[in-house]
């Protein structure tokens, strides 16, 4: 039996840091109507992502295709894990067509983890891509994807409709990767990003890498440290590192709430290790200010 955090460890009361703005921006209702009508989930509210409203009311959003239902039970997730509903095929089009109403210039696309389908969506999300592309030849497309449970045909459908950028998110360190995030592998993770630039390359192409890491489960520094080192090594150049949030009293506990001089710090610490981007802060998040850092600009 996997073992647990131990709940008593949690933290209720969270820091004067952890603030976050409500809306006052009428470009967030647009958003939030506009992604309504056409019937399409979000990870900012599946997932309740702690800056969805300052993303919205900035007219951008992180669309998670393939249903809102994961087969997965990870620790520190919001999204609820449920028999997912069969995939639709005509979301990537209403995908496309919230990019071009939305104008983007930059679209985040993520999904629930589909192990119930023999590809885990894999060709949902090429698809995607490709009707993106369609109506907006110009946009950067990044994507943020399950482990595919480390099948490369799929990952090899994913890499053909040619994704600017690759985001598969560690979330925590080796130790507390059994306890954190369900059925999936620290090294398996690892190996999903280098062949993910790997097969890039076999395709004539380029892909920036990228991986976040969630702070406050009870890593170590050393911990980390070694984490960011395994990522480096496996090709990966931009780093998110943010603070673990408790979605309920049904998650994993706050074991730390990290002052925000830490993040900095660890941001520091990062980029001279190599990295080329790093966004490091409590409410930093995967998709947080994604179309800042351009990582597709400076590839080797």
């Amino acid at each position: 039996m996997t073992p647990k955090i131990d709940p008593a460890l949690h933290t209720e009361k969270k820091p004067d840091w952890i603030r976050v703005k409500l809306p006052r921006d009428p470009v967030f209702w647009s958003t939030k109507s506009l992604i309504s009508d056409l019937r399409l989930h979000t990870v900012c509210e599946e997932a309740q992502c702690p800056n969805r409203w300052e993303c919205w009311s900035q007219g951008t959003a992180t669309f998670m295709i393939a249903g809102d239902r994961c087969t997965r039970a990870c620790g520190f997730c919001a999204v609820k894990t449920a028999k997912p509903f069969a995939l639709e095929a005509d979301e990537p089009q209403r995908v496309a067509q919230a990019v071009q109403r939305m104008k983007l210039n930059h679209i985040v696309i993520t999904a629930v983890a589909r192990d119930d389908v023999p590809d885990g969506g894999a060709e949902h999300f090429a698809r995607t891509i490709e009707a993106v592309r369609e109506v907006q030849p110009g946009i950067t497309i990044e994507i943020l994807v399950p482990d595919f449970n480390d099948k490369d045909d799929a990952l090899m459908t994913v890499m053909k409709a040619k994704p600017e950028i690759f985001n598969h998110n560690l979330e925590t360190v080796e130790r507390l990767t059994p306890l954190v995030r369900s059925r999936a592998k620290y090294h398996r993770s690892l190996n999903v990003l280098k062949r993910a630039k790997e097969m890039a390359v076999e395709l004539g192409g380029k892909v920036a890498t990228k991986s976040g890491l969630m702070l406050g489960l009870g890593e170590t520094e050393p911990e980390l440290f070694q984490a960011m080192d395994d990522l480096l090594e496996h090709g990966v150049t931009v780093l998110t590192l943010g603070q673990y949030l408790r979605p309920s009293a049904n998650h994993l506990p706050v074991v730390e709430y990290v002052h925000p001089d830490t993040f900095e710090n660890y941001k520091q610490i990062a980029l001279k290790k190599g990295f080329r981007h790093v966004a490091s802060a409590p409410l930093v998040r995967s998709s947080y200010h994604a179309a800042d850092f351009k990582p597709e600009l400076d590839l080797d």
